[in-house]
């Protein structure tokens, strides 16, 4: 994610903060907030990340999958190119969940699904997606929510407690089960 003192955008790319969303904009983004306030899982989760990018960028891509594992604290996530793993570093989750509300680690875990969602199409220019992510956050949540914050200038700005988290990568992996369930198929 760009730090503060970065570009946050290119200009051409987002519409500017300065403008003010219109009534449809604004119920748009409230049923999103609402959304993402009541995810309950990783996939509710997922869910709602496939569908603002199907929206916003009219890409879909189905049969991820997500892996927990214990990561250097500056590293939120990533995806293995070429494969259909994301992993989430765990520790995160786990510190986010313990002191933050679930707002913030909703917004966290949105964010970062998001980000390594985007990475999954092949889209490997870092600035490129910290953008598309960016922008994703602020059309579906809003400016000022915790995503479209974390999105534009990196969780460690609003989480700075991230800092203090080993440095290091865990050997154990857990397989969330259920995850990208609604693009799963069944033969019975």
């Amino acid at each position: 994610m760009p730090s503060a003192s970065s570009p946050s955008v290119r200009s051409n790319s987002v519409r500017s903060a300065s403008v003010k969303p219109n009534n449809a904009d604004s119920e748009h983004q409230q049923d999103y907030v609402g959304r993402l306030l009541n995810v309950l899982d990783f996939n509710d989760a997922f869910e709602l990340v496939k569908l603002a990018v199907e929206q916003r960028f009219k890409m879909h891509r189905a049969g991820l999958c997500l892996i927990l594992q214990g990561l250097p604290g500056n590293l939120g996530a990533y995806h293995v190119l070429g494969s259909n793993m994301i992993i989430v570093n765990r520790r995160i989750l786990d510190l986010i969940k313990g002191i933050k509300t679930s707002e913030q680690y909703n917004s966290f875990l949105f964010t970062v699904l998001t980000h390594e969602y985007l990475h999954s199409f092949g889209i490997t220019d870092e600035f490129r997606v910290r953008n598309m992510t960016y922008e994703i956050c602020r059309s579906f949540l809003g400016e000022g929510h915790p995503a479209t914050i974390m999105a534009r200038y990196e969780p460690w700005s609003v989480f700075p407690e991230l800092g203090a988290l080993q440095n290091n990568f865990d050997r154990k992996i857990e397989l969330i089960k259920e995850f990208d369930k609604n693009s799963q198929t069944y033969i019975s």
